[in-house]
């Protein structure tokens, strides 16, 4: 069987399974003051002139940093939660602990070394930490990162004979300088690339998943590069009710939750006084939008077809076209050739852009509007875009244009066209977008047709065979689409329709909505809009190929350089240890 590629992005997003929801805050003081308390006991029993050393070199330490590091952070205007404030306190306590036990249980002499080695680490920590979440600007989190370690030192002053005062603070210049070269290695990459900062782009994630914040697009619109994308739309009118938009945008709605143009269904639709439709056109990541912004442009493309428009009031009857594993709902509405692809039950992800450009380029041999749409509705283990020369490729154009065939000997019918839109009682994190459900109901000769668009990422295996079973007791056509909306999706890149929601449960919206598409059926008139959205700004091919090389060697190299990063630095307290003794 033949394999798809995973395209960049999906490489970058498959980096989500490192960030994680830190838990709540009186958890980790709870597993912090257990830490100091194991700590006390044990340097009791081992020698008593260590008596409150767990509590004043670890379980205060903690204590004081979890309660000042988020003022401190918030003061320089940056952001952090208590519970992150909380999970780094008892992390480096943690390591701290860890690192002690050396010198408690195995090095008694060095219990000086070890408990200082310990502070010196866990300030560089906090700072590579601080650096990530908060500011990316090394100088403005020192200060905060220092808490921890300062206190310890503090509270221990009385316990630790010399030479602890001076070691402590010659320790923890060492690591701070160490954990600041790091921290410069993994940002040059970036920088030298885009003249764009890695960390400041990962503290504007982080920011973006805490209050929604949409500085990442700066990053975006610095790599992007501009495109010229056709846009495909069909307007259909009907005497005393709204008229309907379906449109086709072949950009990508993405990267992820409301980033560029990650909710573009739902906000191409509420700038337009008609109800609209916004169906997945051929694009993968590479065409997601740098801003929300730049939707304002395919409204523009679209408005300015409207004098242009040649109304028709005859269709075609629907039929369905298969090719290998391609299958094609295709249906003649006026001057427009509407194709809805899929190959569920196989994987139906992302098409290529080149693909469905060169679809509707060979279709204007025939007519200027070609609507070329990709259903979107069947998710495999992997994300997988489907590429030009490859044999998937092949079956496509091969429907494409068995349906194209078809064209002149079709015969035309009174065009009747009925719509439904119900809002779903669902949330984005069960998978269902803003929009809900709409569904688009043609009658012509006969014969009725459902196009079903749900507003959400994908469909689990399975669930669009079993929906439109049920749907096609009522029409003689339907296919179930699948906007792609990426606001269901904060990180990870899996929530497909029908994974958190029963399908059984999902159905009995889909059969209400068919229903009533198909009692609002009236006579119809139909025209074909074909535009060009000029000067988009997307993430661009090269961009995002590049990025994701960076971003993945990064990844590969950071634990070995940490590793000797941290090896020189122990090294370094031992020969400070033996000059200062």
């Amino acid at each position: 069987m033949e394999k798809t590629v995973p395209g960049n992005a999906v490489r970058i997003e498959k980096m989500s399974r490192y960030i994680f929801k830190a838990p709540r805050w009186p958890a980790s003081l709870g597993i912090l003051i257990i830490l100091g308390l194991l700590l006390e006991i044990l340097s009791r029993r081992l020698d008593p002139s260590y008596e409150w050393f767990g509590i004043l070199g670890f379980i205060v330490p903690g204590l004081i940093a979890f309660l000042l590091t988020r003022p401190l952070v918030v003061m320089l205007n940056r952001q952090m939660t208590w519970n992150r404030a909380a999970l780094l306190a008892v992390t480096c306590t943690l390591f701290s602990c860890l690192i002690t036990l050396i010198g408690l249980i195995i090095l008694k002499d060095l219990l000086i070394l070890c408990y200082s080695i310990s502070l010196g680490f866990i300030f560089g920590l906090r700072l590579l930490v601080l650096v990530s979440i908060a500011d990316y600007r090394t100088s403005r989190m020192i200060l905060p990162a220092s808490v921890q370690s300062v206190t310890g030192w503090l509270c221990v002053l009385l316990i630790l004979p010399d030479p602890f005062p001076v070691l402590v603070p010659v320790l923890m210049i060492l690591f701070g300088a160490g954990f600041s070269i790091l921290i410069w290695l993994i940002d040059r990459p970036l920088y030298r690339a885009y003249h764009i900062r890695g960390l400041k782009f990962l503290n504007a994630f982080i920011a973006h998943l805490t209050d929604g914040d949409k500085g990442m697009e700066d990053f975006f619109r610095d790599i992007g590069q501009e495109a010229w994308v056709p846009q495909v739309s069909i307007f259909f009118r009907r005497e005393g009710k709204n008229d309907l938009i379906l449109t086709i945008p072949n950009l990508h709605p993405g990267p992820m939750g409301e980033i560029g143009g990650g909710n573009l269904p739902s906000i191409l639709r509420s700038r337009f006084d008609e109800e609209m439709m916004v169906a997945h056109g051929c694009a993968t990541h590479d065409y997601n939008l740098v801003s929300e912004g730049e939707i304002e442009k395919i409204v523009d493309a679209i408005n300015e077809t409207r004098p242009s428009l040649q109304w028709h009031d005859n269709a075609g009857k629907p039929v369905r076209i298969k090719s290998g594993t391609v299958s094609l709902l295709c249906q003649r509405i006026g001057d427009v050739l509407l194709m809805v692809s899929t190959r569920s039950p196989d994987k139906t992800e992302d098409i290529d852009f080149g693909i469905g450009h060169a679809i509707i380029c060979e279709g204007h041999k025939i007519t200027p509007h070609i609507g070329f749409i990709d259903a979107h509705n069947c998710i495999g283990d992997e994300i997988d875009v489907i590429l030009p020369g490859t044999r998937t490729a092949h079956e496509y154009f091969t429907a494409a244009f068995q349906a194209m065939d078809r064209w002149k000997d079709e015969p035309s019918y009174p065009l009747k066209a009925g719509y439904a839109h119900l809002p779903l009682p669902y949330t984005r994190e069960e998978g269902i977008g803003d929009i809900g459900l709409q569904i688009l109901v043609t009658e012509t000769g006969g014969m009725t047709a459902a196009y079903i668009l749900i507003d959400g990422n994908n469909m689990a295996q399975g669930v669009r065979e079993y929906i439109r079973d049920e749907v096609c007791a009522l029409v003689d056509e339907a296919e179930i689409m699948t906007t792609d909306t990426h606001v269901v999706n904060t990180i990870s890149g899996k929530n497909p329709v029908g994974l958190r929601i029963s399908p059984d449960e999902l159905v009995t919206h889909v059969l209400d909505g068919v229903e009533q598409a198909l009692s609002d059926c009236s006579d119809a008139k139909a025209a074909g809009s074909s535009a060009t959205c000029n000067g988009v700004f997307i993430f661009g091919s090269d961009s995002i190929a590049q990025l994701a090389s960076i971003v993945n060697t990064i990844l590969v190299y950071v634990v070995p350089i940490s590793a000797g990063m941290l090896f020189l630095a122990i090294v370094l307290s031992v020969i400070a240890y033996m000059l200062i003794t």
